[in-house]
């Protein structure tokens, strides 16, 4: 991209290699260059009100006065449009660690570079650089009160849409996950965030996990009177599948809209999928047993204990997107991602890619053998009517 227009800040305290940074960023295209040799004056140069705005901030680990760890600290506390990049004498997997630590913050990173920096490691880097939203810039979503959310409930304003995932073998379109939308009819179609909140503080998700579930089946049974013949995830709290009339329910549902269990797949997050209630785990092998698929979500993000993972009959490992965005240019992040894929592999489970946003993600999770991918890249959720049309333009495309 063209960055002759972005606004760059060189925190480096030796002055041989502050230069060199400045020197390159100008043979990149860079025309606005800032250089500071201290943690303190790169504080002040990021800090909200100062002009012009940093766009970029390239900050060496070992800054004097207050060192790169403190000064993303200040960052995450401060907030603002800043994208920061990593540098030091560092390992890879140290600098990888600190960039876990940024992202913790709420840091925004292009990635980190260990030294020396070249042309060759920081332009990729910049190659990424987008815009950033600024959260106070964001249009604030409506939010309702728990009797207004079951009220829509009632009246079956909640519908799913679905996103596709895609078989990286093959191409083929594989199973569909379902997304909660509330089609408000003064609002408009509301995302989670208008409504998740007040389910979970009076402890009723499973209201929207059964209208969903409902409603899923019931589109699951049309596409295939279409003869689109495709499965489902749908996403559960823990409390929802843990409840001890779950399998009677679920049994009376699909019997109502003429499915097999095969075609639904339940998806947990890897924190109430590894539960060792021996209550719980039986109700997982009945589903198992009578067909239904089991995906535990969001993989990576807890803190597996891998001999009762090994032992929980799930179907899919989803792998959770912050392992996926970035992984093709971001070594350490592509070892974590061929890890979890490798596990997956040897439990002999189906692995799911969540987040793919663009080919080089595509290209990069199917040289690695990942089974299955889902992301932007591909599509974004849609309404029920919009997927015969979309499934058969990809069809051609594939």
């Amino acid at each position: 991209m063209d960055i002759a227009h972005l606004h760059f800040l060189v925190a480096e305290a030796d002055a041989a290699q502050r230069r060199t940074l400045v020197e390159l960023l100008g043979q990149l295209g860079a025309s606005r260059v800032t250089d500071v040799p201290d943690g303190h004056l790169a504080l002040q140069r990021l800090e909200a009100g100062f002009t012009p705005q940093v766009n970029v901030a390239i900050v060496d680990l070992a800054l004097p006065g207050m060192d790169g760890l403190e000064l993303i600290r200040n960052l995450g506390t401060m907030g603002g449009g800043v994208r920061l990049v990593v540098t030091g004498a560092q390992p890879s997997s140290l600098l990888f660690s600190v960039e876990t630590l940024a992202q913790a913050y709420g840091v925004e990173l292009l990635g980190s570079i260990a030294k020396p920096v070249t042309a060759a490691k920081l332009k990729p880097l910049l190659d990424n650089y987008t815009p950033l939203v600024r959260t106070d810039e964001r249009p604030a979503g409506p939010r309702f009160s728990f009797q207004e959310i079951g009220i829509g409930l009632q009246k079956r304003q909640f519908e799913p849409f679905f996103q596709p995932k895609i078989e990286l073998a093959t191409g083929q379109v594989k199973g569909l996950e379902v997304f909660a939308r509330w089609r408000h009819p003064e609002h408009g179609v509301l995302g989670p965030g208008s409504f998740i909140d007040a389910l979970e503080q009076n402890n009723r998700v499973d209201f929207l996990d059964w209208s969903m579930i409902e409603t899923a089946a019931e589109h699951c049974r049309a596409f295939q009177d279409q003869g689109i013949p495709i499965s489902m995830s749908i996403n559960l709290a823990p409390e929802t599948l843990a409840n001890p009339s779950f399998v009677r329910q679920i049994t009376a549902c699909i019997g109502r809209h003429r499915i097999l269990p095969e075609y639904l797949t339940f998806e947990m997050p890897e924190s109430s999928a590894l539960n060792t209630d021996p209550h719980f785990i039986e109700r997982l092998v009945r589903l198992r047993m009578m067909g239904f698929g089991l995906a535990i979500d969001d993989y990576g993000t807890g803190r597996s204990n891998l001999q009762l993972l090994a032992r929980i009959p799930f179907t899919e490992l989803k792998i959770d997107r912050s392992f996926v965005d970035g992984a093709s240019k971001r070594r350490p992040l592509g070892t974590v991602l061929r890890s979890c894929l490798s596990l997956a592999h040897s439990l002999d489970r189906m692995s799911v890619a969540v987040g793919v946003e663009t080919r080089q993600d595509w290209d990069f999770l199917q040289n690695l053998g990942c089974t299955y991918a889902q992301g932007y890249h591909i599509a974004n959720p849609m309404e029920a009517a919009a997927f015969p049309g979309w499934l058969e333009d990809w069809r051609q495309f594939f």
